[in-house]
């Protein structure tokens, strides 16, 4: 039996209105608790937004970014969610095995082996795994798991009502993303990029990402850091440290015979 194609999204930050239908379906699917006492709609203070960011209980926050223009103020807004990653620093970094790729190429954490030490949270560098303290878990986006083996897509991409979230296979997604950034910029659209691949987002280690992005300004504002790195990619392996310290250990030693002769 043939494996099934890696999935993934890509989400485009020039059709999405602020609706947050996709925030909404995730939570509704996934029985995710709401972000405000029930019935209450509270607003952060953070512009026209009430979840602020991903966490253990938001797996598809869209993000309100106001930006000053010549002619006022403009608004970027963009439905961030997780990445999935090609090389996932989530799973190297867990220790019970909680955290596994599944057969269509997305990451998932599974509720019952994940034990809420939390070591997935700093090896993530876009900050998505986060602990719930109600149950003492990590959570994060699924890519809607269980819908994908009954032949669903995704809650969010669903809800979508504009097309700005879309699912399917990574290398068609990929290739459609490339030439959305070419239309959008011949029709002027400078600052249009995509987000994904080896110049943004799918450096330092990740080797590309399967949620994939296609901006209308700058990766940070939208929270998104424009060439990531896999935390441990920052650690000298062990074995360096060992014959960087015999080595100065060599050194130490012959100066110290040189001034006794």
């Amino acid at each position: 039996m043939a494996e099934p194609p890696v999935v993934g999204f890509l989400t485009d930050a020039t059709l999405c209105i602020g609706c947050k239908a996709c925030e909404v379906a995730c939570k509704q699917w996934n029985q995710l608790p709401g972000d405000s006492a029930p019935g209450v709609a509270e607003l952060t203070g953070f512009s026209y937004d009430n979840t602020v960011d991903l966490g253990a209980t938001t797996w598809r926050h869209v993000a309100f970014v106001e930006r000053p223009t010549p002619h006022g103020i403009a608004w970027l807004m963009l439905s961030d969610v997780c990445k999935h990653c090609v090389h996932a620093g989530c799973l190297d970094a867990c220790p019970t095995g909680a955290i596994i790729r599944t057969e269509f190429g997305t990451v998932v954490i599974q509720d019952n082996v994940c034990n809420g030490c939390g070591y997935c949270i700093p090896a993530c560098p876009f900050g998505v795994p986060q602990l719930e303290h109600a149950d003492g878990g990590s959570h994060k986006c699924t890519l809607c798991y269980d819908r994908l083996l009954g032949g669903l897509a995704p809650a969010c991409a669903t809800a979508c009502p504009t097309g700005s979230i879309r699912f399917g296979e990574v290398d068609e997604l990929r290739a459609a993303g490339h030439e959305r950034v070419a239309t959008l910029k011949e029709q002027g659209v400078a600052e249009a990029s995509f987000y994904g691949g080896d110049e943004l987002g799918g450096t330092g280690g990740i080797a590309g990402l399967n949620a994939m992005f296609v901006l209308n300004g700058p990766p940070d504002g939208f929270n998104l850091p424009a060439r990531p790195r896999l935390p441990r990619l920052n650690i000298f392996p062990a074995s360096v440290t060992t014959v960087l310290a015999a080595a100065g250990f060599s050194i130490a030693a012959a100066i110290s015979f040189r001034d006794r002769g």
